[in-house]
């Protein structure tokens, strides 16, 4: 059986080297570069013909990224690919999910039947699902999840001995619980006040179940780092730890990292979704499972 054919775009190839590790697949040769005029140039340098094919491509800063990945995707077809499929991390535009001001663009839906045009299929890390509720509900492809909670759990467990998780808002409730799970830690989930997209009020009261243990923050994305900070800052004022602050996707708006290490976090830790200094815990083999049905 011809091994499925893998294509890394740009700073996608120390993840695409480990997925194919893991699948004993091939890895095949894309360049991508701009015109001088700003457009993109791809050139697939390997043959697809017959192939399975799957392009790797982590959408954190997605604007850059999406016409070198749709021109990919659609080279592969016209030269004769099998089918083409997409291993994307870290899945963008998922939090624009309705229209909250008049004329607004819903791009979480826009975007779905973008991607769903150029592919047979998607892989993803826990998608910001909010009032979705699952990607099959605006995307028209085959569309896989594959849960970070087991390996976060697991980095946990070995690392944070006689943690406490903490959801800074209800929305984070869905992967605090999981993770707590694995990591056989208890956990709270705090009341968050979005007043806007860098300010927020988060509240903390005195649980019990914070006395005595280390505080572990745990969220779906990092981003600017507000919701964390304050969850940091309100926690020393009230004489606990300083907490390690996980997240499953490092976005980190500019400054961010440095913000949050400012405030106090003990070690910041995220999966290796989006490539970063804070990525320790590794999804490959994860992902590489919920792939190999799909290729071989």
């Amino acid at each position: 059986m011809t091994k499925p054919l893998l294509f890394a775009l740009p700073g996608n190839e120390t993840f695409t080297a480990s997925l194919a590790r893991h699948l004993d697949a091939d890895i095949g040769a894309l360049e991508v570069r701009r015109f001088p005029d700003g457009e993109s140039y791809v050139r697939l340098d390997s043959d697809v013909a017959g192939r399975e094919v799957v392009l790797v491509c982590s959408l954190h800063e997605p604007d850059a990224k999406f016409l070198p990945l749709v021109f990919a995707a659609r080279v592969a077809k016209d030269l004769g690919a099998a089918r083409v499929g997409l291993v994307t991390p870290y899945l963008a535009y998922m939090r624009q999910d309705v229209r909250f001001k008049p004329g607004e663009a819903i791009s979480s839906v826009y975007f779905s039947w973008l991607l769903s045009q150029c592919f047979s299929w998607l892989v993803t890390v826990d998608p910001h699902l909010h009032r979705w509720r699952s990607l099959g509900d605006i995307y028209d492809l085959d569309a896989r999840v594959v849960p970070a909670a087991p390996a976060v759990g697991a980095w946990i467990k070995r690392h944070v001995p006689n943690a406490v998780l903490i959801g800074p808002d209800s929305e984070s409730s869905q992967w605090v619980t999981a993770i707590a799970d694995f990591a056989g830690a208890p956990f709270v989930v705090l009341d968050k006040t979005r007043h806007g997209d860098r300010d927020v009020t988060i509240e903390v009261h005195d649980n019990p179940a914070l006395r005595g243990r280390t505080p572990v923050l745990v969220d779906d994305i990092i981003s600017t780092a507000h919701t964390m900070i304050a969850v940091v800052l309100q926690l020393k004022g009230m004489g606990l730890p300083a907490p390690v602050c996980i997240g499953v996707h490092g976005v980190f708006a500019p400054e961010a990292y440095r913000e949050l290490v400012t405030a106090g976090a003990e070690r910041i830790v995220t999966t290796n979704t989006i490539p970063h200094e804070s990525s320790e815990i590794d999804l490959s083999g994860s992902i590489a499972a919920a792939l190999s049905p799909l290729v071989t």
